[in-house]
């Protein structure tokens, strides 16, 4: 992936899981829904400001936020819902200060380099395809003004 559009924190995301097998894949899965940042104190009455991504059968909610033309992704996810929390803390980790014109040429595929495939379900890894959408989604929001 040396010449991809992939932010480095991503790139070294992907290459973890790359070298992981099998099982070693959701685990590592797991340990980022358990690293996963909680959702800052100032948007825990702001869920209307916060974008919901409907296609999600677990309630995903993300906000972006601007700094300096750097964003930073802060992400709602129930812990009950520990592939989808650890996919979102990897991308939000993978990411974060990237500027919004870096988050839109993230690949919509990226994660078949990860090998997500070969042990989630096509139902989460539409979840997993559609968390990036909204990220795109909200990145553009960024760059409209």
């Amino acid at each position: 992936m040396a010449d991809s559009q992939i932010p480095p924190r991503l790139e070294e995301i992907v290459e973890d899981f790359k070298l992981a097998e099998g099982s070693e894949k959701l685990e590592l899965l797991l340990e980022y829904a358990r690293k996963m940042p909680p959702l800052p104190e100032w948007l825990h009455d702001k869920r209307n400001a916060m974008e919901q991504v409907h296609e999600c059968m677990t309630p995903v909610f993300m906000f972006a936020e601007n700094q300096n033309n750097q964003l930073h992704f802060h992400f709602d996810v129930p812990e009950e819902s520990p592939t989808v929390r650890g996919y979102a803390a990897l991308l939000s980790e993978g990411v974060d200060g990237s500027t919004p014109e870096a988050v839109l040429a993230i690949p919509g595929d990226f994660y078949q380099e990860m090998g997500l495939q070969d042990v989630l379900s096509p139902r989460r890894l539409q979840g997993v395809h559609t968390i990036l959408a909204y990220m795109k989604r909200l990145a553009t929001k960024e760059l409209a003004g």
